[in-house]
């Protein structure tokens, strides 16, 4: 008798284990396990007032940082803004000239050589630099973007790829210390040249750019076939805030480096 009865309960066990089982691994025919999920937007608002203890701890923080952002360093004479000009704009050769400038000592240190010239994006540009004063957050506005400064060289004959590119994507690209003399007719370069001189297709010259540029960014693809690159380790913003410091007045610079003969 006892042995049917510990027979009984073990097919019982059995029966629930396998109902278990069954269960488990047939929702996706049983009805009665679809599943349904819903979202809905929450907006972040003030509505639950702000953390006062938080806000305190912030506060002098905040308050250091507005104090450097705000801080006068130069004054801008006009606005320069990047839309108005065709092949070159006030902004474009003032950013230009600045990496230049401050970039090529710091080159001739390291490596011994110097820069050739300049070329930036205009989409790198994503501010005026309003008539007025000037301070560390105009710097920021204008480049906000955490690009360094690299020195990437190229032969002659990748330059000459380069004047192509510029005219092909008609944009206003900021350029310092080199000129692109193109013919009115067919819209081509007929000549380049680098501080006054005619390029050499076989010479190796050294461009300073950001590093988004250096690795082919904007679809300059002459940067990015290049073997020589250096990376001066010097942020394009923290370039021109130098240059903010050691000047009173920007200069307003409307030279041509494109230019249509």
């Amino acid at each position: 008798m006892m042995v049917n009865v510990k027979k009984n309960i073990l097919i019982f066990r059995y029966f629930v284990i396998l109902l278990t089982f069954c269960s488990l691994f047939s929702c996706k025919t049983n009805k009665y396990y679809n599943y349904k999920v819903e979202g809905k937007k929450i907006s972040v608002t003030s509505e639950k007032g702000e953390n006062k203890e938080i806000e305190a701890y912030i506060a002098p923080y905040r308050a250091n940082i507005t104090k450097e952002l705000d801080s006068v360093l130069a004054y801008c004479p006009e606005t320069l803004d990047k839309s108005i000009g065709k092949w070159q704009t006030t902004i474009g050769n003032l950013l230009a000239t600045i990496v230049f400038e401050l970039g090529n000592p710091v080159f001739e240190k390291r490596e011994h050589k110097s820069i050739d010239f300049c070329l930036l994006n205009s989409g790198g540009i994503r501010s005026i630099i309003p008539q007025g004063n000037v301070t560390t957050r105009t710097a920021y506005e204008v480049m906000p973007f955490e690009n360094s400064l690299y020195v990437v060289a190229l032969k002659g004959t990748q330059i000459k790829e380069m004047g192509t590119y510029l005219l092909a994507e008609k944009k206003p690209h900021p350029l310092y210390n080199i000129q692109f003399f193109v013919d009115k007719n067919n819209l081509t370069v007929k000549r380049i040249e680098i501080n006054g001189k005619p390029i050499d297709d076989e010479k190796i010259y050294y461009v300073a750019t950001s590093d988004y540029l250096s690795n082919g960014g904007d679809n300059m693809t002459f940067f990015k076939e290049s073997t020589e690159k250096y990376d001066l380790d010097y942020k394009i913003r923290n370039i021109l805030i130098d240059y903010f410091k050691k000047v009173d007045t920007i200069p307003v610079l409307k030279d041509e480096k494109i230019i249509i003969e």
